[in-house]
């Protein structure tokens, strides 16, 4: 952890009633200031326990996802790196689940917001956004504010092979169905 963030992490702690909102401010601004996700939700378990961290850091990262939905309707067209990266991952016309959002949220090398993208995709409207962004945030913010610095304590090989557990239940929980359009089905003559 850098100095600046331990140092700011030290200023909310000596905050007292302020420090939960303050904490939550600081989920919003995250992206502006680099800091990953998970290094959040660990500092919200060290200041504040399990318990209320894990609230804290749902209702920050919840949030961060809605103000994220806002700015991809308000600047649409900042957002075409996300697009292509989305057309890329689901080359096959398959899409991710909610249930698979989740675990992915739960690997740390998989960007955050790209999935907050994929939500969007695969979400009906700003409700059902919401929901699912409550529903896939909140395993995240429980791991790693609960038991975030033991995951720490993993060496590499250790947390790529947990990386890799986490894309195997990922596939197993994939939706079972693919969706074949006629054209690409069959040839047709032209």
């Amino acid at each position: 952890m850098s100095e600046a963030s331990a140092t700011l992490l030290t200023w909310i702690e000596h905050q007292g009633y302020w420090a939960p909102l303050l904490f939550i401010v600081i989920h919003l601004l995250r992206p502006f200031l680099f800091l990953p996700v998970i290094l959040l939700c660990i500092a919200g378990g060290v200041l504040f326990g399990p318990v209320a961290g894990t609230a804290y850091s749902v209702v920050g990262t919840v949030l961060s996802s809605i103000l994220f939905y806002r700015m991809t309707h308000l600047v649409p067209s900042g957002f075409k790196r996300l697009q292509e990266m989305y057309k890329k991952w689901t080359k096959r016309k398959s899409q991710l689940t909610v249930k698979q959002v989740a675990i992915l949220r739960l690997i740390p090398f998989i960007h955050f917001h790209f999935l907050s993208y994929c939500l969007i995709q695969i979400t009906a409207d700003f409700k059902d956004y919401t929901k699912s962004s409550l529903v896939t945030n909140f395993p995240l913010a429980f791991i790693y504010t609960s038991m975030g610095q033991w995951i720490t304590l993993f060496s590499l090989p250790v947390m790529l092979f947990a990386s890799s557990l986490l894309l195997l239940l990922c596939f197993i929980v994939r939706k079972k169905s693919e969706v074949f359009l006629w054209n690409d089905f069959f040839q047709t003559a032209k």
